[in-house]
């Protein structure tokens, strides 16, 4: 993730104790959704670094009905964001609604809001449209002095934005998503070797790799990390690499391979 300016940092701290008391008072008054989006609007100014006038707007239209805030940077629609009312509690409901008016605009990143609660989806445009909750976070429980609360509140921001701070955070849980562990345990001859000796060193029995996968996929890994879109990619992407390194072996000379032995002294 590209790194957070320290001014940036300095912004979204003092934003964060001076927005505490009117998210709380906002909250305990119980106010309506159109007040919220109000509060919305000057969190994404003074919080998130959005000019207010300029890059947020209540009009962007999508087939006849307008969501509720939309950002736009040089005239391109960069994110939309559902508001609700700040005393609901978010729900999936909330969510696919969210959701839908991403994917008929074609956008993968939408926002569920209700001012405090703030949650940052990734559309995949699959059949049926599926979101994958990224980042979280609840700007009454972050504190100022929490390097990951402040981290995961920069992916919202302007800068962040632009640096591509989302696509980075995204990118770095992938890399350890349960469906790519999966593959690799049950797949990549490096990890089932490995294993397989770890079990020799603690039984003395030397068990084959294809046995040591076939007992994971069927005792060990849930099938829901082993089944379906995303278990395929992550298959494909350990295919991939083992099949890069097998032919990179292949036209590498046997000499450049092998060790080679030293002379014994004469």
């Amino acid at each position: 993730m590209p790194p957070l300016p320290k001014r940036v940092e300095e912004r979204l701290k003092d934003c964060l104790r001076r927005f505490a008391p009117i998210l709380s008072a906002q909250r305990d008054r119980d106010v309506s959704e159109a007040d919220t989006v109000t509060l919305v609007k000057d969190l994404l100014s003074d919080l998130f670094g959005y000019d207010k006038y300029a890059e947020v707007t209540s009009e962007h239209s999508i087939r006849g009905t307008y969501c509720d805030l939309a950002i736009k940077i040089e005239g391109k629609l960069r994110l939309l964001l559902e508001v609700k009312a700040i005393g609901l509690t978010l729900n999936e409901r909330h969510i696919k609604q969210a959701v839908d008016y991403a994917a008929n605009q074609g956008l993968d990143w939408v926002v569920l809001t209700n001012s405090v609660t703030w949650k940052l989806f990734r559309v995949a445009f699959k059949k049926p449209i599926e979101a994958k909750l990224v980042a979280e976070f609840d700007l009454l429980q972050a504190s100022h002095k929490n390097e990951s609360d402040i981290q995961r509140i920069f992916l919202l921001t302007r800068e962040g934005f632009l640096k591509g701070a989302i696509a980075d955070y995204s990118a770095k849980q992938d890399a350890t998503s349960r469906f790519l562990l999966a593959a690799l345990l049950t797949s990549d001859e490096d990890v089932l070797n490995a294993i397989r000796r770890e079990i020799r060193r603690l039984t003395d029995f030397m068990v084959p790799i294809e046995k040591i996968a076939e007992a994971l996929r069927a005792d060990v890994l849930k099938r829901e990390v082993l089944e379906g879109d995303e278990a395929a990619i992550a298959q494909k992407l350990v295919t991939r690499k083992f099949r890069a390194e097998k032919a990179q072996e292949d036209v590498t000379p046997v000499a450049a391979r092998e060790p080679v032995s030293e002379a014994p002294a004469s």
